[in-house]
């Protein structure tokens, strides 16, 4: 009989990677570790902790001392979690309190000291394309689904098939912020509720009839407010195997608590304690969805927003990179003049490839955001020819582009807006994600591959080399080509050294 000790000696272990995706919501914070082998997800370790960041948000847009607090302890819990984790293998993203806290860098900056991780703060609509894709990845479903993620400060309404999403709207409400509006001294009155969800139904507005036209054949909820209402409603109906919602039940667990006054009171089989102070808020809100988007059932859905970061986390299950498809969706519909981004691309790539070393570019990434900023650094063409690198950036920082978070967002409006002319110090801004002193070369090489290329030209450059010091660059042309074949360039290139300093950078051309 073999020993236990060698009975697996002869097996060859698939390769694996270990992955980790943390969602800083608005209510909670969960925390997904999964193991990614043979093109599938294997969820080993979940954490979820109620940390009510919303609570702490005033109307001013500030976040409390106390709310920054419950969040930071909570991370300094979650963080032996992660401790090994390579930081290409962590994602950490936050939702809608983040979003609109004015202090949000305060808290970011705080947590990075807990974890060494970047907390990336993601726009409405991409936190609704990421739920889409862990449902979408995690549900098989024909025709359109329409999902809906309730939580803490925004609801998130998305229409998809397949993997594709098709509608994606994030809408300012959720149960907590809900809570602090229309319930916040704990009674519950039928006026009071009515008053919610018709609030609610006014933020859905803008979103019904364009989401009832285009129509869904299935209906998924997802979050612990869609859950926690489910497992309530099971219990009202007697009814263990129950799996979807309706209306009805909606109004049947809204009777109960009317007649239970106050919100402590409540007692229904099926709804946590810690669940129980935002719970009317919630069911508000989704009486709300039901109602405008004229749903007849919905079935719920475990995996949400962390799953869908999880499924993007490894290249063998990314059918494409959405980014990809974002950036040339942009160049489409402001008709980049494509040929000119190409020669764009080419010199800046090739000027970053001769740099990054000495430079200190580590990573993909940042060769990835240079690469797309040189493809859509003129979409503000579009507007007007003057000023075009002011035009571009403000097309990139408020059109809505799926698959950037906030930062990177920023980034590329960065880059783009400072491709030509006159940088001031005041234009470099500061990023949480971004170290100060690569964005700056990121920035010169852009302006650089945009200079190059300013005849507009195939084969208009002669050959030239390229020597890189740790904060300077050579450019080494021809001799006399420059003063003979093209003394405009030369002059260009003079300007340039003296407009880059501001980047900290040396610039000399021969």
């Amino acid at each position: 009989m073999p020993s236990p000790h060698t009975t697996f000696n002869d097996i060859d272990a698939r390769e694996a990677v270990k992955v980790a995706a943390l969602d800083l919501g608005s209510n909670s914070f969960h925390l997904v570790v999964a193991r990614i082998v043979a093109d599938s997800v294997q969820i080993l370790h979940t954490i979820k902790q109620k940390v009510r960041l919303a609570e702490g948000l005033d109307d001013d847009n500030y976040l409390s001392e106390d709310a920054i607090n419950r969040g930071l302890d909570t991370l300094s819990l979650m963080a032996q979690s992660l401790q090994g984790f390579h930081p290409e293998y962590v994602r950490i993203v936050a939702t809608h309190t983040l979003r609109k806290a004015k202090n949000a860098k305060t808290f970011i900056k705080a947590a990075r000291k807990i974890m060494p991780y970047p907390v990336e703060v993601i726009a409405g609509v991409e936190e609704a394309r990421l739920i889409y894709a862990g449902v979408a990845h995690t549900n098989y479903q024909t025709g359109n689904q329409l999902v809906v993620d309730i939580g803490g400060g925004s609801t998130e309404c998305i229409i998809g098939q397949g993997f594709d999403p098709i509608l994606l709207r994030s809408v300012q409400m959720g149960c907590v912020s809900y809570t602090q509006k229309f319930f916040s001294n704990g009674e519950i009155t039928p006026k009071q509720f009515k008053k919610a969800v018709t609030a609610a139904q006014q933020e859905l507005e803008l979103l019904d009839k364009k989401y009832r036209h285009t129509g869904w054949q299935s209906c998924i909820g997802t979050s612990g407010t869609i859950r926690t209402i489910l497992d309530v409603a099971s219990a009202l109906a007697d009814n263990p195997n129950k799996l979807t919602i309706t209306l009805d039940d909606l109004q049947a667990i809204a009777e109960v608590c009317f007649k239970a006054e106050r919100i402590e009171k409540i007692k229904l089989s099926g709804l946590s304690d810690d669940r129980q102070p935002v719970f009317v808020a919630g069911l508000a809100v989704l009486t709300a969805v039901f109602k405008s988007l004229k749903i007849d059932e919905m079935a719920y859905s475990t995996s949400a927003l962390r799953e869908g970061v999880i499924y993007e986390m490894e290249d063998s299950l990314q059918r494409v990179d959405i980014r990809q498809r974002t950036a040339e969706s942009l160049a489409t519909r402001y008709d980049v003049d494509i040929e000119q981004a190409k020669r764009v691309l080419a010199t800046t790539l090739r000027l970053y490839d001769a740099c990054h070393k000495a430079w200190g570019l580590k990573g993909a990434e940042l060769k990835s955001m240079l690469s797309w900023a040189a493809l859509l650094h003129e979409v503000g063409l579009q507007i007007n020819s003057r000023a075009v690198q002011r035009h571009s950036a403000y097309i990139i920082s408020e059109v809505e582009l799926p698959g950037f978070n906030q930062e990177q967002q920023l980034l590329l409006a960065l880059l783009v807006g400072l491709h030509r002319k006159k940088i001031r110090k005041s234009d470099l801004i500061e990023l949480d994600q971004y170290d100060a002193e690569q964005v700056n070369k990121l920035i010169c090489l852009l302006r650089l591959g945009v200079l190059l290329n300013i005849a507009r030209q195939d084969d208009y450059l002669a050959d030239f080399t390229i020597d890189a010091g740790k904060n300077s660059l050579q450019l080494t042309f021809p001799e006399n080509w420059l003063e003979e074949q093209q003394p405009l360039l030369a002059a260009d290139l003079a300007r340039e050294s003296d407009l880059i300093r501001p980047l900290e950078l040396s610039l000399t051309v021969q």
